[in-house]
């Protein structure tokens, strides 16, 4: 099989060196790749993004499947159009991604089948959204509507910061279009909880669970970032609470897409809160979470191309997915100044001997030496019998890595409450 993946970074890293186990993949590519995937796959500059480029090249190369792993291509229509034009492809069209690409569409959602959530407000008018905060306590949520990269959501200790929350998204247009309109919701409590699914449209079959964390400093400290590191399982769930997150959320969830004439093939990000009230959906995202995946795919036992055939060819209650019995841990290795302004080309050192499994997401090749690229460059990884043993062989991996700048944080799995 002749397989494109279409992204850059930790995510598209992962997925590849997955598919790549799999003796049917002959070819792989990924469009635009990084330095990392460059020592697995064919690696073409095209951006995520340029979905005229994608499908024209899909067409020309006669792929036998088209992965798309980031959440703009999808918002932007790739799966569609590939649809249209005969070639395979594996993620939901845009009229199911836009339970991530529109945070107003999928609270609505929600509220239309009561999937519990936060109590929410939406506003596409910066005054009366700067009213409405007068009324309500804080802390309180406050998100861009549109796709921001993670970094859209600002959760508010103050009504002060609150309301420059919204000037900046509405009035100042800082995440562009994205802030035009806003979504308030109440601040909820209690632990957060990952589960990624797979749905082919009519049923969903969740992943084993995990947890990252958003915060870029040490004790959920700083800025929102795209995750800083992540680890499964993601809390020490009962049965009984399996079987409610599955028959109130993510069941429903499926069902009601495909009620709305949306069906969603492909996986489904299920951000929750464990709040004393149950658990309830805090985000939806129409993909692998990064860095979520980097701790999720290498304990599959089943192949990724057979799970991939089922939910495209609506298989997915056909097939058994089996996962290790281990624990796992991934830590981001971040540019310093990320996620606001840092530096690139600074060479890395280590990967090679620090023995443990390296996903790379912000590197680069440049005169034969791998060089930092973005925010967030490389997700160390281990697995063990306990998620300690998981966490401290990470931090091992962390310890021989070296790049000028380096920044992570030092409690990834340990801050879980």
């Amino acid at each position: 099989m002749k397989v494109l993946v279409v992204g850059s970074g930790g995510r598209e890293h992962v997925v590849c060196w997955k598919l790549k186990q799999d003796p049917r993949v002959t070819e792989l590519y990924c469009a635009p790749g990084n330095g990392g995937i460059a020592s697995i796959a064919t690696c073409v500059d095209i951006k995520a993004n340029e979905i005229d480029k994608l499908v024209e090249f899909s067409k020309n190369e006669s792929f036998d499947l088209v992965f798309i792993a980031p959440e703009d291509p999808l918002a932007l229509g790739l799966a569609d159009r590939l649809e249209e034009e005969g070639i395979r492809c594996f993620g939901p069209k845009a009229n199911a991604a836009i339970i991530e690409s529109s945070k107003a569409f999928s609270k609505s959602l929600m509220r239309k089948y009561n999937i519990p959530t936060a109590a929410y407000e939406i506003f596409d008018d910066e005054q009366k959204a700067l009213d409405y905060l007068e009324t309500q306590p804080m802390p309180i949520v406050i998100k861009c509507d549109g796709l921001a990269l993670g970094k859209g959501v600002i959760i508010a200790q103050t009504l002060e910061e609150a309301k420059k929350a919204v000037s900046d998204m509405m009035g100042d247009k800082k995440f562009g279009s994205a802030g035009s309109t806003v979504v308030i919701e109440e601040c909820m409590v209690g632990p957060e909880l990952t589960i990624l699914s797979f749905s082919d449209g009519n049923v969903a079959v969740p992943m084993i669970s995990s947890r990252d964390h958003k915060r870029v400093n040490d004790r959920d400290e700083g800025l929102n970032t795209g995750g800083m590191g992540a680890v499964t399982p993601g809390a020490d769930m009962t049965p009984e609470l399996k079987a409610r997150i599955q028959d109130e959320i993510i069941t429903p969830t499926v069902e009601a897409l495909k009620t709305e004439g949306r069906p969603f093939k492909g996986v489904i990000y299920f951000g929750l809160m464990l709040t004393a009230g149950g658990p309830k959906v805090v985000e939806y995202n129409c993909r692998f979470g990064d860095p979520e995946v980097q701790a999720i795919l290498p304990l599959l036992e089943t192949s990724l191309l057979d799970i991939v055939d089922a939910v495209i060819d609506g298989n997915l209650d056909k097939i058994d997915i089996k996962w290790k019995n281990k624990c796992s841990c991934v830590v981001v290795m971040a540019s310093g100044g990320y996620p606001q302004s840092y530096a690139k080309g600074y060479e890395i050192t280590g990967i090679d001997t620090c023995g443990k499994l390296v996903f790379q997401a912000g590197t680069a090749l440049k005169d034969g030496k791998l060089v930092t690229n973005g925010g967030r460059v490389l997700c160390v990884y281990d697995e063990g019998d306990t998620l300690d043993e998981a966490i401290d062989g990470a931090y091992e991996g962390v310890a021989k890595i070296s790049f000028q700048d380096a920044h992570y944080r030092h409690d990834i799995g340990r801050t879980l409450g």
